[in-house]
């Protein structure tokens, strides 16, 4: 069996067609005839990294890591997969994947890194004639200086762009199926292949026709990429409106080249043994809890909330809609699950000893237990559900946990306060109900809290 997973960052769960409608996905919606949807997908720890390390390593770290590299001691899904025969690639776009001393690549046969996304320190001619006014904002704070480099970064890389194929997704696909063509000329199972794609993540920059596909009257200035923070006094809500439309484009864009690697996928003839995963990282806010883009370390429905298709080789659950709680820790105990891979893996290294020869070494071992959960169960009708609530956090920011009825929000630092939402009548979790509750309230955090306990002893 291979295994083919497709990242999309920063994809909100409502602008997915088949999960909501605010975006055109007809190919990610054609996917999802032949998958599982899991409704209530809810990211775990927050944001790209930290939910990287979570589907990498099959375990809740979200009160020992925030933003950070991968440890030594990590047994990454590569790295088990890697064990075991399979031929790998890595594919992406995700610049902080390629920073020094990430290790992304850990495990990988291939790793192909596309260069320039956001603020990408890649085409460096300051000779480049940029003008961030046009389509840049700041806010005119002592933050500005550090945004103006940032947003003339992303001019620069972006310009020599002309046609739709030198945006970033269609690159990242492009060099995928260059892998996938190589490949399977001497085999086509035990694959493994990780496309992960920045896009639709800022700068909401997308070619046409997607960049007037949503808003096509509009005639202020764009926002591409608003600096992160409150919206009041910053961008009008024609603004705002037309910045959403820009992303809306940006997701159909990136659904259109998600089509083009499935097509080819099927053409290879690895569609009926392949293991296939559509996923993103986390959502993005657009206003709606007063803030643009990730600017505060809060667990709203708007960022936590993520699509997650799965397609079976075998075609169980195919076009079903699934409501049980499932989080990014589940993805490599499913992977391992359905490869009859156990799930407490023993990792030996050999670890140099100090003041001896370079051959002279100890074998050392580390037992590794994934507290995610398979999804196999629910894949194959065997369960309805895997846990009662979901948790996701900002490692040192804000912690949530969810219920079928209720989202509590739990500060850990600064001035905010806890919140409490009924999400059988506010999903959007816009009217706050902690006075009106704090039984609920007080149930609510001592769960998140011994629930926290527990991982962080795993």
């Amino acid at each position: 069996m291979n295994v083919i997973v497709i990242v999309t960052d920063s994809l909100r769960a409502d602008h997915v067609g088949c999960m909501g409608g605010k975006a055109r996905t007809p190919n990610i919606d054609a996917f999802a005839a032949e998958a599982m949807a899991f409704d209530q997908a809810y990211s775990e720890n927050l944001p790209t990294m930290p939910c990287r390390t979570a589907w990498w390593t099959g375990r809740y770290l979200f009160t020992q890591r925030g933003w950070q590299h991968f440890e030594p001691w990590d047994y990454l899904l590569a790295e088990v997969l890697w064990d075991k025969g399979f031929t790998s690639a890595l594919v992406t776009d995700v610049y902080h994947m390629h920073k020094p001393v990430y290790n992304c690549g850990r495990g990988f046969d291939t790793t192909a890194f596309i260069r320039g996304q956001e603020y990408d320190p890649w085409i460096l001619d300051e000779s480049i004639p940029v003008d961030i006014t046009a389509r840049h904002r700041l806010r005119g704070d002592d933050k500005d200086e550090m945004w103006r480099q940032r947003f003339a970064q992303h001019l620069r890389n972006v310009s020599g762009f002309k046609t739709e194929e030198d945006w970033f997704a269609a690159r990242v696909v492009k060099e995928a199926i260059r892998w996938l063509d190589h490949v399977t000329q001497r085999q086509k199972d035990n694959l493994f292949l990780w496309v992960d794609s920045f896009s639709p993540h800022e700068s909401w920059d997308p070619p046409e026709p997607y960049s007037t596909m949503y808003d096509p009257d509009y005639t202020g200035q764009e926002l591409i990429d608003p600096v992160p923070g409150p919206v009041e006094g910053y961008m009008t809500p024609a603004e705002l409106r037309h910045t959403l439309a820009l992303y809306a484009g940006l997701v159909t864009y990136v659904d259109k080249w998600v089509g083009v690697l499935l097509d080819r996928i099927r053409e290879l003839g690895l569609w009926d043994n392949s293991l296939i995963m559509f996923t993103s990282d986390h959502g993005e806010p657009f206003g709606e809890h007063g803030i643009v883009r990730k600017a505060r370390p809060w667990g709203y429905e708007e960022l936590a909330h993520i699509p997650w298709l799965v397609r079976l080789p075998d075609g169980a659950g195919a076009g079903q809609r699934c409501s049980a709680f499932v989080q990014p820790p589940d993805l490599m105990p499913t992977v391992l699950d359905l490869l009859g891979i156990p799930t407490t893996l023993t990792l030996a290294y050999r670890a140099p000893v100090r003041h001896t020869f370079p051959q002279d070494v100890v074998t050392a071992t580390k037992q590794v237990t994934l507290n995610g959960r398979s999804l196999v169960p629910l894949l194959r009708g065997e369960a309805e559900s895997l846990r009662d609530f979901v948790v996701t956090a900002h490692h040192r920011g804000e912690w949530a946990i969810r219920t079928e009825d209720w989202t509590y929000l739990l500060p850990l630092r600064g001035e905010r306060v806890p919140e409490l939402y009924n999400r059988r009548t506010d999903l959007a979790e816009q009217h706050d109900v902690v006075a009106d509750h704090p039984e609920v309230a007080d149930a609510l955090e001592l769960t998140l809290r011994r629930f926290a306990d527990d991982v962080s002893r795993a």
